[in-house]
């Protein structure tokens, strides 16, 4: 019974939490403890305020004021624009996708997208996602770029790219065959002897241009009307990226005009 005895009040001893045991003592010994603890963030505010008096010669109150508001006014830092590192809006990527770029963000980085090659998240973005075609890519090129893989207008390769989209008021096999088809294809770009590599009816067109660059066509259909969208890859500067953008504005609006008569 003794040395139960013992061992009871033993246990009892050490199953008092520290709060327990302060309370024994007296609330005092806790306030003593806190008091201690501050006691290292007061005497450092106590030197800032005194360097700050040495610089300013204000008074030790006015000083003290000041470093206090300063510390209460910082704000915290702003939210990063995905859609603007992205190169398009929020609006424009959800309404396609299904997601914003927040989302698209998260979504990759679950997966190790930034070390994957540009292919590889291109197909995932498609079979896991069900995202169209130049959708796919967009979300692709956009996600690098916000991720530091690439600026806009390049390619992860170092290489530049130009892209353009239009709407225009007609069937997708009516674009299409613009494209593909080359006596129409002169009407609305004349001058140009390019290649057909391979044509997918009526969604795409990959194209090699005389100077040995790349050309993609990607069209989707919008009930009576459809979706052009171009990228002219493998330029050599950005310089040449945007001459190339500002060129193909100018030829799809050709071809609207064309295909509206």
């Amino acid at each position: 019974m003794g040395q139960r005895g013992v061992h009871s009040r033993i246990m009892h001893r050490r199953q008092l939490s520290f709060a327990e045991r302060g309370s024994l003592l007296g609330g005092g010994f806790l306030r003593g403890i806190e008091r201690t603890i501050d006691m290292p963030k007061q005497k450092d505010l106590k030197r800032l305020v005194r360097s700050r008096m040495q610089k300013t010669g204000e008074s030790y109150t006015t000083a003290r004021v000041q470093l206090t508001k300063k510390s209460s006014s910082k704000k915290a830092p702003a939210p990063v624009d995905y859609a603007a590192l992205a190169g398009m809006s929020d609006a424009a990527i959800r309404e396609k996708t299904g997601k914003t770029w927040a989302q698209w963000v998260r979504a990759l980085d679950a997966i190790g997208a930034a070390t994957m090659l540009h292919r590889d998240i291109a197909e995932h973005v498609h079979t896991a996602f069900d995202v169209p075609g130049w959708w796919t890519q967009a979300v692709t090129v956009g996600y690098e770029r916000i991720r530091g893989l690439r600026e806009i207008g390049q390619r992860r390769g170092g290489a530049y790219e130009a892209s353009k989209s239009k709407t225009l008021p007609v069937s997708a096999t009516v674009a299409f065959n613009a494209f593909t088809n080359a006596r129409t294809r002169k009407q609305w770009l004349p001058g140009v002897k390019l290649t057909v590599r391979k044509a997918t009816s009526p969604k795409s067109v990959r194209i090699t241009w005389p100077d040995k660059t790349n050309v993609e066509v990607w069209i989707t259909a919008k009930g009576n009307k459809c979706s052009v969208a171009v990228q002219h890859t493998k330029l050599v500067s950005k310089e040449d990226a945007n001459a190339r953008k500002a060129f193909w504005a100018e030829r799809l609006s050709e071809l609207a005009e064309l295909v509206s008569g």
